[in-house]
């Protein structure tokens, strides 16, 4: 094998400060991504439940639509086709702020929403029916027996299979590079490009991305442990 390994070029020179700002960009756009996916996927998980059909087929086309079309076009239509349709005060504020950034935050928040929403009505189907017939027994309308008893419970019992999107999310964050948002891969390639290591450069990203995801599924561990409904959700032994 005639490769020379040089694991220095990783924080000799700009290396370190890309990888730094990378890691710092990708938990930005992952972390206002998310906010989306969840306000998103929690109104339309809701709405697929509710008895009015109009709001239920409004939702499930939401869903459908854009579940069912590849991320990287909506990073190229978010980037390429929304700007020119916006009013020219509105145009001049993103290509000033960063449309790269929100181009593919708006991209990964409407995409992983859609696959949010499924994982929360398949919490709110997981609560008995009585439930919501006990409340709006109490003199709760749907809107409160929502707010107020079956969110608050399916949330809990979707802490799992939510865990397991947000994590997707956070690693197709790497897909915004193609749209030339400085995340995390992006940066990699960018050391790979300046010092032709290749091997160290993507090692780097690939252990970054690890930890990362490990972390996350290691506190929403805890997370589900403390919230765990007995009866609907069975405790797991801590490790």
């Amino acid at each position: 094998m005639n490769y020379a390994f040089k694991w220095s070029v990783l924080w000799s020179g700009q290396s370190g400060a890309w990888l730094l700002q990378g890691l710092i960009t990708t938990l930005e756009l992952s972390a206002v991504a998310w906010l989306i996916a969840v306000a998103l996927g929690i109104l339309s998980g809701a709405l697929r439940t509710v008895p009015f059909r109009p709001l239920r087929w409004l939702a499930t086309f939401y869903v459908e639509f854009f579940r069912n079309v590849p991320l990287l076009v909506w990073m190229f239509f978010w980037y390429f086709a929304v700007p020119p349709l916006l009013p020219r005060p509105a145009q001049d504020w993103v290509f000033n702020h960063g449309a790269e950034f929100w181009a593919g935050t708006a991209a990964l928040g409407v995409y992983h929403g859609a696959r949010m929403s499924e994982v929360i009505r398949s919490g709110i189907g997981a609560i008995p029916r009585t439930q919501f017939e006990a409340s709006v027994a109490m003199g709760l309308t749907t809107f409160q027996a929502y707010r107020l008893v079956i969110l608050p419970v399916a949330l809990r019992l979707i802490v799992p299979p939510g865990t397991n999107e947000s994590l997707n999310l956070l690693k197709n964050s790497s897909v915004a590079l193609t749209i030339s948002v400085a995340e995390l891969t992006f940066q990699t390639r960018q050391i790979e490009t300046y010092t032709a290591k290749a091997i160290e450069a993507l090692t780097a990203g690939t252990l970054i991305y690890l930890v990362l995801c490990l972390s996350i599924a290691t506190i929403m561990a805890r997370v589900e442990r403390a919230y765990a409904i007995p009866g609907l959700i069975s405790r797991t032994q801590a490790g």
